[in-house]
């Protein structure tokens, strides 16, 4: 029979205790979600929270667990498509963070990353296509929001 893992205060200090990873994805729309999800989420979770929003007056004291490392992304401080002159829209600065670091990060096979997409639809569709075809990361461990209609949506 399985030994069952304990999950307590101690257990999460022990350095062999099996940390869940964790990718969060957030906008100004989101943030209660955000609060909700994060508070349920254990002490040793690791992993990164990426929040865009219209600029740096949105950013929130939003507390994540000791481990988990939180990105404000304020639009107004980005720019479009590289070349373009344009201002950044809704969803690119979060697509392209997430992105670029999900191929920096997201490198071991074994590793299980477990993915909440809160965002706006534009960027999260993106970043569900990049994680799903670039980075190997099955359908089934992508949660977004059912009215995006995704084929992750629970």
């Amino acid at each position: 029979m399985p030994e069952i893992a304990v999950h307590n205060a101690s257990a999460c200090r022990a350095s062999k205790h099996a940390r869940a990873q964790h990718l969060v994805t957030a906008d100004e729309t989101s943030l209660d979600d955000l609060e909700m999800l994060l508070a349920t989420l254990p002490l040793c979770s690791t992993g990164r929270v990426f929040v865009e929003v219209p600029d740096a007056e949105h950013i929130a004291d939003i507390r994540v667990p000791a481990r988990m490392t939180i990105t404000w992304l304020a639009r107004n401080a980005r720019s479009g498509a590289p070349g373009t002159g344009l201002a950044c829209a809704p969803g690119a600065a979060l697509s392209r963070a997430v992105t670029a670091w999900a191929d920096e990060m997201l490198c071991d096979a074994a590793c299980t990353t477990s993915v909440t997409l809160l965002g706006g639809f534009l960027g999260t569709a993106d970043i569900v296509d990049h994680l799903t075809e670039r980075c190997a990361i099955a359908a089934d461990h992508i949660r977004t929001p059912a009215r995006f209609g995704l084929a992750t949506a629970r």
